[in-house]
């Protein structure tokens, strides 16, 4: 490794910094607990019910509900005059906005009528999410991708292995 390597790199430029705060850190915040959270639910339900509709229902309510959740979270947090991290409304919004989205995707494959065919869709539908989240905070939070999948990726399998063995006790 070089020194250049080993070095720290410097501070984002203003703009850069804002952006990150304002628009990128918000819609990563919805995005990950979109696509975490809502994991609970609909394998649950999946797994309890076999109807796949059941699970797309459950997965539907609850992005709408975490969505809601989140975006007055964010937006209640912080009101962006101490900390430069701009309106609360855009924030509450982007990460409302990215909570609903990271929920409601692994939720559609269960519109699929075939219950095993709609849980291999869900399933792959969740590994692109990871692999996506994995590539944002890459792309834009200077962490390793590799490091970013793995982390997400303990999360989920522990969301899911939970929910999906609450969903089998009768």
């Amino acid at each position: 490794m070089t020194l250049l390597q080993l070095t720290r790199p410097s501070r984002p430029p203003r703009d850069e910094r804002s952006f990150l705060l304002q628009r990128a850190q918000p819609a990563m915040t919805g995005l990950i607990d979109g696509s975490l959270s809502t994991l609970a639910p609909v394998f649950a339900v999946a797994f309890a019910t076999h109807r796949p509709l059941y699970a797309f229902l459950a997965g539907l309510a609850t992005s709408i509900g975490a969505g809601i959740s989140m975006a007055f979270s964010e937006g209640l947090s912080d009101s962006g005059d101490l900390t430069g991290r701009g309106s609360p409304y855009l924030r509450g919004s982007i990460t409302g906005a990215g909570t609903f989205l990271g929920g409601v995707l692994h939720a559609l494959p269960f519109l699929i009528p075939d219950y095993r065919v709609a849980l291999v869709v869900a399933l792959t539908t969740i590994t692109f999410e990871l692999v996506t989240l994995a590539w944002i905070r890459w792309r834009f939070f200077n962490t390793g991708f590799l490091r970013s999948f793995v982390a997400i990726a303990i999360g989920g399998a522990i969301i899911t292995s939970v929910s999906a063995a609450l969903g089998t006790i009768s």
